[in-house]
């Protein structure tokens, strides 16, 4: 972790994920793709600190083929900007792809949808199981954190959200992530655990084969009432048990 900001080049934003900006780069010396997401540190609260470095210490253990690959971090003490360089995925997100699919009126192939859940699934395994007495939450699985690689393998990122919790406080009481693939414990104000996650990448699945989430309202208020009920709101029908 030796690397200097001006070791890369900055081609273009893109997009914002949690505490900071996403920017694609390249490195001067080997014209290698990279993408770095920049976070001002200098305002932040003790505990948003923390949480940072939680970040940063999650993303340097996570090696799989399905998690998007953590290279470096270059703390720019000048600007209080720290730089996470991470893997670029050539084939974007899979909110840009389902975009796309609903602009042409088309679906998106079975074939791939079951490629999706399976390597989502071995992403999962690797962060709720892997290692040993400690459990790592995504917390905010999303269309728009589950990335492609040029040959359109899954790279689950984006872990700024996430929670490492000892077995013995196993679970995380904080509302976090996107409201419409909270699970109904969660919007509760309950608690959060591995199920919360999987639930997260039901919805996903689900609007990877309808382009359209499985809950959606006109506001927060009713948005929550039919998760907690469980209910589609199109067909009325329970989908939870």
């Amino acid at each position: 972790m030796s690397g200097h900001v001006e070791d890369y080049e900055v081609l273009n934003v893109i997009g914002t994920g949690s505490f900071g900006t996403c920017y694609k780069v390249r490195k001067k010396s080997n014209g290698r793709l990279y993408v770095w997401k920049a976070i001002g540190y200098g305002g932040m609260s003790e505990e948003k600190k923390q949480l940072l470095v939680s970040e940063v210490n999650l993303l340097s253990g996570l090696q799989h083929p399905n998690i998007v690959q953590y290279f470096d971090r270059i703390i720019h003490k000048e600007t209080a900007t720290l730089y996470i360089v991470m893997e670029w995925c050539k084939g974007r997100d899979l909110a840009t792809l389902i975009n796309k699919c609903k602009k042409s009126s088309s679906f998106l192939d079975e074939g791939f949808i079951w490629r999706v859940l399976y390597q989502m699934c071995r992403a999962l395994q690797e962060c709720h199981w892997k290692v040993p007495n400690v459990t790592i939450l995504h917390r905010d699985i999303k269309p728009a954190n589950v990335f492609l690689d040029e040959a359109g393998n899954v790279k689950l990122g984006d872990f700024g959200l996430a929670r490492i919790l000892d077995n013995d406080a196993s679970f995380a009481h904080t509302l976090v992530g996107t409201p419409y693939y909270m699970s109904p414990e969660v919007i509760k104000g309950g608690k959060y655990n591995k199920k919360s996650d999987i639930w997260s990448l039901g919805c996903l699945i689900y609007e990877l084969c309808s382009l359209s989430p499985p809950f959606t309202g006109p506001n927060i208020k009713h948005l929550s009432v039919r998760i907690e009920e469980g209910k589609n709101h199109r067909q009325n029908v329970t989908l939870a048990g």
